[in-house]
């Protein structure tokens, strides 16, 4: 099947610094496997605490992403890697996750499948009737989100390829 991936970050882009400070994986059943604040190294913006509500108080003393990749590694090789926006996500990992089976974007598969524009992840998990567990732009409540959209996405290529 699949595992289902989420961060917050400090910023936009990994390469002008930006760094993870939070990160959550969850599995086909909605099990969670990692669910963690991550500590970036360097001051959260406050724009980025506007939007996650992740501070640096939060994330002091929690472990660095290089603490957390071999456990991110050991969950995602031999795995098929669900990402709502990956081109987002996956650029802030080492190796962009090629450690797994491949890395698939929900959101541009959720686009296709509806034609049209790609919509905000909220917008989407609306559209399939995701029950909200935890606050929006939080990893773990998106990882879930994700998963929610993923499992609609597989079903109605299911409901297709039946009636063909």
């Amino acid at each position: 099947m699949a595992i289902f991936l989420d961060t917050e970050t400090t910023g936009l882009s990994p390469s002008r610094g930006a760094a993870i400070v939070e990160l959550a994986i969850v599995d086909a059943a909605g099990n969670v496997l990692i669910d963690s604040l991550i500590d970036p190294g360097k001051p959260i913006p406050a724009e980025a605490s506007r939007i996650h509500g992740i501070t640096d108080a939060m994330v002091r003393g929690k472990p660095s992403l290089a603490d957390v990749m071999p456990q991110v590694v050991e969950i995602i090789s031999k795995e098929l890697v669900v990402i709502y926006n990956a081109g987002f996500d996956s650029p802030f990992f080492p190796g962009r996750l090629r450690q797994s089976q491949g890395v698939r974007c929900a959101m541009t598969e959720f686009a296709d499948a509806l034609g049209g524009p790609w919509r905000k992840l909220d917008v989407a998990a609306r559209h399939v009737g995701h029950k909200w567990t935890g606050a929006a732009h939080r990893a773990l409540s998106d990882a879930q989100a994700c998963r929610s959209v993923w499992l609609w996405l597989e079903a109605r290529r299911q409901r297709a390829g039946a009636g063909r």
